[in-house]
């Protein structure tokens, strides 16, 4: 799904939005702010129709699934679990191409942002956080980027992920941009970590919708691993 044509239609609007956000990641122009398995697929999928159906009669664009933007400003030093799920804020959903746009236009820019914070976008019901019943038993692709590019590969990454156009897509659960100090990583978080077909399909369509130079290398890790060793980055198991 391309959504450069809905772009300069939601920066003229970006007083329309209502809610409220952490002023650290949203323009201060702003006012945004089991049971049966078989049974939640069938669940997942009535909410979907109904949802499409009332944006296509509001002249809307839906878009496949629905996603919520996340941040987390983390504490240097502090490596505790429970302190970072206290510091994970909800930004905002959205669940159209229009609904991105508005959204989208009203983020702070990376460079922007203070060090460190995590900058996340999953979709909806997926928190950003290993535990996580749909993130438990995946993993992450990591890229380390210097700081002057990381915002344009984000976007990439935001819109390939929005879009629906990274392969295996019902596979991923969504992305993080982590700012740190001397680079930016973005990581790309899968379901299924032992999939292996799965996780290199989607290697090759994340190099391959980025148009990442060969000099870039992605690392593998899954999330049962960045458990163990409390890391999110370090003592990564693939490189490709």
């Amino acid at each position: 799904m391309d959504f450069t044509s809905e772009k300069k239609e939601a920066e003229n609007n970006k007083n329309t939005t209502n809610g409220n956000n952490p002023q650290e990641i949203v323009d201060s122009s702003s006012q945004l702010s089991v049971a049966d398995g078989n049974n939640s697929i069938s669940k997942e999928a009535d909410e979907f129709r109904e949802r499409q159906a009332r944006d296509l009669k509001a002249g809307l664009h839906p878009l496949k699934s629905k996603f919520v933007f996340w941040y987390t400003r983390r504490t240097p030093g502090v490596r505790n679990q429970t302190s970072y799920e206290d510091n994970i804020k909800k930004i905002v959903d959205f669940s159209t191409v229009e609904g991105f746009w508005v959204c989208y236009c009203h983020l702070a820019r990376p460079s922007s942002l203070p060090i460190p914070t995590d900058l996340h976008l999953f979709k909806e019901g997926i928190r950003p956080l290993w535990e996580d019943s749909a993130n438990c038993n995946g993993g992450k692709w990591i890229i380390r980027f210097k700081k002057v590019v990381s915002g344009r590969f984000w976007e990439d990454l935001v819109l390939a992920l929005v879009g629906d156009q990274l392969d295996y897509g019902e596979n991923i659960c969504g992305a993080v941009l982590s700012i740190r100090f001397n680079e930016d990583i973005l990581s790309v978080w899968n379901r299924n970590a032992s999939d292996n077909q799965a996780v290199m399909a989607l290697r090759d369509s994340i190099k391959r919708h980025l148009k990442l130079p060969h000099s870039y290398v992605m690392e593998y890790k899954p999330h049962n691993a960045s458990l163990r060793d409390n890391s999110s980055y370090r003592n990564t198991w693939l490189r490709g």
